[in-house]
C-alpha cells in the first residue's frame, strides 16, 4: 500500500476579482441574472515544473474528500515515471500531495499519464491511468479516501475473450490511450483506445472494497479509429461509451456512441450510433493550444437520480463553426432513449465572440440531478491589452468558466468566470499546453472543478506568472 509520507501542505486560499453587490443587484432590478462573484481559487499542486491533464472526484460518503490526480512533467523533472495527487479532507480547503506511481518498487508501478478518477456509492475510489512502458491499463482501488492505493487489474491483450473476429480487432493493444473508469450501480466500468478501437471491460462492486473479477474485455463495435472517449453507467445498469471518430487532424471529426443494454450481463455493446458532426478532428489546432492541439473532447453523464429526468443521458462536446476558423464552442445533446435518438443541440458558452472555447467536461449532481459544464475560455482575449490578454496577440490566452442547467439540459444559467486570472498554455513550455483534458466533479450542489493555470492569480506558484502550469480549483455553488 502507497500512502502519504510527507505532512499536510495547508493551501491558501485567494479570493479571485470579486463584483460589487450594486451591479448584480441593478441587475436583478432589471430582470436579467445577476453576475455571479468568480469563486476563490486554490493553487492545490504549488510544485515546481508544469502539471496538466485533471481528474477529480468528490466521495459520496464524505463530501468533504475530494480527491485530484493529474500529469506531470517527467523530462523536465528528472523523473521517468510518475503522477501527482491530492487529497482534501475540508472540501478542498487544503491539500495533501505527493507523487505517485513512480516506477521500481511502487505499488502503483510506472505511471506514464492520463489519469481518470470514480467514488463509488460505498467510497471506493477508483483511478485508472496508462503506464510509461506496458501495454495494458492498470485499474487501482482506494478504500481510504485516497490516502493509499493498490492495483486490482491490469487489463491486457490477456482480457481478450479466446476467439475474437476480425475487422475492428486488428492490431489490438500495439498501443494503448486515453484510458476513462466510472463507477455506480453497484458496477465498475474503465473505457480506452486499445490500439485502433475501443475496448471496454466491468466489474461488480458489492460494498466498500468488495470488487469482483472484470469480464472478458470487449471490442466496441465501429470504433476503429475512434478514440478520446468516455463511459457513463445508466439507472439500471445499462453503459454507453461515446468516442470521437478523428478522421484528419484538422477537420472532420465525428461523435458516436455504443449502448451494452445489460451492463455485466451477456447482451454486449451494440452497434455505433451517430450522434453529430464536430468539425474537430483529432488533432485540431487552435492559438490557445499551439503545440497540444485540441480534440473535441466528448463527455457523458447518465442521470440516475430517479427525479424528473432520471434515464436521461448528457452528452458534451466541442464544435467549430466554420470549419478551420478557430470559432470553438461548447455544446450539450441529450437523449431520453438509451442513445437512439438525440436532442437538438444547446450551446453553453454564451459570449459573442468568434474565439475558442475547449475541453469541456460534464458532471451530474447525483443529489438533485442538475449538471454542470466547464471549460477553457479564450473569450476576453481580444489582442487590445487589459485583463484576458497577456501578450497583444488575440485568442491564444485563456480563463475556465462553467454554468451549470436545472432543467435537463434545456438550458444553462449565465456564464460564470471560474479562474480568477489569464493563462497562457504556450508560456508553460509543458509541450502539451493544458493538456487533453480537464477535470470536475459536481455533488451536493458544489461543482469541484480543476484545470491547469499558470497565471499565479493566487500568489503562490513557485514558477510565477505565466510560466510552468499548476493545477488549480474552485468550490462552485449552482447560482
Amino acid at each position: 500500500m502507497d500512502g502519504f509520507r510527507f505532512p499536510m501542505m495547508v493551501v491558501a486560499i485567494v479570493t479571485g476579482a470579486v463584483l460589487a453587490a450594486g451591479p448584480a443587484a441593478l441587475a436583478a432590478a432589471r430582470g436579467r441574472p445577476p453576475i455571479v462573484a468568480t469563486p476563490a481559487n486554490v493553487d492545490v499542486s504549488q510544485r515546481h515544473l508544469n502539471e496538466s491533464e485533471e481528474a477529480i472526484a468528490v466521495n459520496p460518503t464524505n463530501p468533504d474528500n475530494i480527491v485530484t490526480v493529474t500529469n506531470v512533467g517527467h523530462a523536465e523533472a528528472g523523473l521517468t515515471a510518475g503522477m501527482f495527487e491530492g487529497v482534501s479532507l475540508d472540501g478542498g480547503k487544503t491539500w495533501a500531495t505527493r507523487l505517485i506511481a513512480l516506477g521500481a518498487g511502487d505499488p502503483l508501478g510506472d505511471a506514464c499519464c492520463d489519469p481518470s478518477l470514480s467514488f463509488d456509492q460505498y467510497g471506493n475510489l477508483f483511478l485508472t491511468y496508462l503506464y510509461e512502458t506496458e501495454d495494458q491499463v492498470p485499474v487501482a482501488l482506494s478504500t481510504d479516501g485516497g490516502l493509499t492505493f493498490h492495483v486490482i487489474a491490469n487489463i491486457s491483450k490477456a482480457s481478450l475473450p479466446g476467439k475474437k473476429a476480425g475487422g475492428d480487432n486488428r492490431g489490438l493493444f500495439r498501443f494503448v490511450d486515453q484510458p476513462t473508469i466510472t463507477a455506480a450501480h453497484g458496477e465498475v466500468w474503465v473505457v480506452f483506445n486499445a490500439g485502433g478501437p475501443m475496448a471496454a471491460t466491468g466489474a461488480p462492486v458489492t460494498g466498500p472494497g468488495q470488487v469482483g473479477a472484470f469480464i472478458p474485455l470487449e471490442v466496441v463495435p465501429g470504433t476503429g479509429n475512434c478514440t478520446y472517449g468516455d463511459v457513463a453507467i445508466g439507472p439500471s445498469g445499462q453503459v454507453m461509451q461515446a468516442c470521437a471518430l478523428t478522421e484528419s487532424g484538422q477537420g472532420g471529426g465525428k461523435i458516436f456512441v455504443n449502448v451494452d443494454p445489460d451492463g455485466l450481463g451477456p447482451a454486449g455493446f451494440g452497434n455505433r450510433i451517430f450522434v453529430t458532426q464536430t468539425h474537430v478532428g483529432g488533432f485540431d489546432f487552435i492559438p490557445a493550444q499551439p503545440d497540444r492541439s485540441v480534440d473535441s473532447e466528448p463527455g457523458l453523464a447518465w442521470d440516475r437520480t430517479g427525479g424528473p429526468h432520471n434515464g436521461r443521458v448528457y452528452l458534451v462536446y466541442t464544435a467549430e463553426h466554420p470549419n478551420e476558423s478557430n470559432n470553438t464552442d461548447i455544446y450539450v445533446r441529450h437523449s431520453g432513449d438509451n442513445g437512439a435518438t438525440w436532442s437538438a443541440p444547446v450551446r453553453v458558452n454564451d459570449d459573442h465572440t468568434v474565439n475558442s472555447q475547449f475541453l469541456p467536461k460534464i458532471s451530474l449532481d447525483p443529489t438533485t440531478g442538475n449538471i454542470s459544464v466547464v471549460w477553457y475560455d479564450s473569450r476576453n482575449d481580444l489582442g487590445t491589452g487589459g485583463p484576458g490578454d497577456t501578450n497583444g496577440i488575440p485568442n491564444d490566452d485563456a480563463k475556465f468558466w462553467g454554468a451549470f442547467s436545472t432543467n435537463g439540459g434545456a438550458s444553462f444559467t449565465r456564464n460564470l468566470q471560474i479562474s480568477a486570472g489569464t493563462s497562457n498554455s504556450h508560456d508553460s513550455g509543458n509541450g502539451i499546453d493544458y493538456g487533453d483534458y480537464t477535470g470536475l466533479s459536481f455533488y451536493g450542489g458544489i461543482a469541484h472543478p480543476a484545470w491547469s493555470d499558470n497565471s499565479n492569480s493566487t500568489g503562490n506558484n513557485p514558477d510565477g506568472a505565466l510560466h510552468q502550469l499548476d493545477i488549480y480549483t474552485a468550490a462552485v455553488p449552482l447560482p
